[in-house]
């Protein structure tokens, strides 16, 4: 899996592409809240639409709570909001459900799952042109 990370206006924008492999995701996940620590970001878009393979029951479950730990703990270490992330998936990687997000979200990460990157600008109170609005949840 390849990384590659942007950050402007409040926004780090994160692509991911090739074979989805759990310990990898979650490496890509620690890499991704360095940057959200570093830059200080309130918001993330995740963008995994060149990600391929279909991850099992257990690895969406797995990395959801994996995702609220670790963004939990590198908030509370660097004393600073929980950010918001949205995930751009496609299916098989997306899963219809919404499992990993639901594991996630009931353990205190604030984030979603979409489809298409508009309705994550949308959700994450961000502009097509990346001007990130200020508000917290």
């Amino acid at each position: 899996m390849q990384l590659k990370t942007q950050f402007a206006a409040g926004l780090l924008e994160v692509e991911v592409r090739g074979q989805f492999s759990l310990e990898e995701a979650k490496q890509n996940f620690l890499d991704t809240l360095d940057s959200v620590v570093r830059h200080r970001a309130g918001k993330v878009l995740f963008d995994g639409r060149g990600l391929t393979g279909e991850p099992e029951v257990m690895e969406r479950f797995f990395y959801g709570e994996f995702a609220a730990v670790e963004s939990a703990r590198a908030a509370r270490e660097q004393n600073m909001p929980r950010p918001w992330f949205a995930y751009v998936l496609e299916e098989p990687v997306l899963d219809p459900r919404r499992l990993g997000e639901n594991v996630a979200s009931n353990r205190g990460m604030i984030v979603k799952t979409f489809n298409n990157r508009q309705g994550a600008l949308e959700w994450l109170q961000v502009d097509p042109a990346g001007n990130s609005g200020e508000s917290y949840p």
